[in-house]
């Protein structure tokens, strides 16, 4: 019975008037029945007090709990600074105090992991500046090769990297695939940027280099992660191309003569996944004639799904680069190979760093297509 009246306002104040109104007609009645004449002054000063008590029974249990709630709720609603109701009450009022708290309690964890967001973002986006300032903003002037590269990463932050090199006599091209993204991934493709220009400014062979690296890089990074990377050397001099394969994406040769396109596959094994890749890598040359062209490029083009979850596949990017290198040179090439992709894939979420770069050899050491931008941006 007690717990049913706490539980409920209406309740209590029927209470309230039956017990008053009782009270009354108990007192009326008796005073009625032993015929005694109560004077109108007594009448309405025992009403008057009935009436008091009421209202002060009203404001302690019903209008005073109700004003520090409006209070508190107009402090929220206004950004001020409130506090938490602490009540014991079971009833409507101590319902909507409850409510009230858990609220504000809520809007305190929303707003803490906000500002924890606001935080993030903003490293996030120092270190996306950063990253943009390590990788080239534009394709290089190269003797006797015409050099086109694109890229976009999937986050702030991505794992992909490429760059050129250039040293007297020689350019050395790169494209790695760091283990996911994000700012894990990104780290360590700063870590392996920074390696192949200190040792390319060491050593002149891309077998050194990318030994080198992998024998600083292994110890330094977690066993779950790793790069998979292809390294290329243009000799100036001799108009020779050279490779080293470290577990990477096929190379693409299109054959100007045939109209063909070869796929080899890179070899080698990725950078920190073993301490000593000396025996695992290999630098290969590319045989190329006038007009031949070589694309290299990142997984997140080929393993790339469209709405329906169809893989991209590196068939399709072969038939492109195919199709296009009959008709246009590198800048050609990767324009129409980027726009085929990005209608195959639709509104699809791009779920990884994508990077493509075009050579093309060219004896006649200048570019024979006008190019539109020298930028990188994807």
């Amino acid at each position: 019975m007690i717990t049913w009246i706490r539980k409920s306002i209406t309740k209590r104040i029927s209470l309230w008037l039956l017990l008053l109104g009782g009270a009354g007609g108990y007192a009326a009645y008796y005073y009625w029945d032993t015929a005694y004449s109560i004077p109108l002054p007594y009448c309405l000063a025992g009403g008057a007090a009935l009436l008091l008590i009421f209202i002060i029974l009203l404001h302690t249990y019903v209008n005073r709990p109700l004003r520090i709630l409006t209070k508190q709720m107009k402090l929220l609603l206004t950004g001020r600074s409130y506090k938490k109701i602490t009540t014991g009450r079971i009833d409507e009022i101590g319902i909507i105090a409850q409510f009230f708290n858990e609220i504000t309690q809520n809007l305190e964890s929303i707003s803490q992991k906000l500002k924890e967001g606001q935080r993030m973002s903003s490293e996030l986006e120092i270190a996306s500046s950063i990253q943009r300032s390590i990788l080239p903003a534009q394709s290089p002037d190269v003797p006797h090769l015409e050099v086109v590269a694109k890229s976009r990463p999937a986050v702030e932050v991505g794992g992909d990297s490429f760059d050129f090199i250039q040293r007297d006599n020689a350019t050395y091209f790169y494209v790695g695939d760091v283990t996911g993204h994000g700012a894990p991934a990104a780290l360590v493709m700063m870590m392996v940027n920074t390696l192949l220009h200190t040792y390319s400014e060491m050593y002149s062979s891309i077998y050194d280099i990318v030994v080198n690296t992998n024998k600083i890089l292994k110890p330094r990074i977690k066993a779950a992660m790793f790069m998979t990377m292809v390294m290329l050397k243009w000799d100036h001099t001799k108009e020779t191309l050279s490779y080293v394969g470290a577990g990477h994406e096929h190379l693409l040769i299109y054959r100007s003569k045939t109209g063909k396109v070869e796929s080899i596959a890179a070899g080698g094994v990725a950078l920190g996944m073993v301490p000593d890749n000396s025996k695992l890598v290999k630098e290969k040359q590319l045989n190329l004639e006038d007009g031949d062209m070589v694309v290299i490029y990142s997984d997140g083009i080929t393993e790339a799904k469209n709405d329906k979850g169809e893989m991209f596949g590196l068939e399709n990017l072969v038939a492109l680069v195919q199709k296009y290198a009959t008709q246009y040179g590198p800048e050609g090439v990767t324009y129409h190979t980027a726009l085929d992709f990005s209608q195959y894939v639709g509104d699809a979420q791009q779920e990884d760093d994508i990077t493509l770069m075009v050579l093309r050899y060219s004896k006649q050491g200048q570019a024979q297509e006008k190019k539109t931008s020298k930028s990188t941006n994807w």
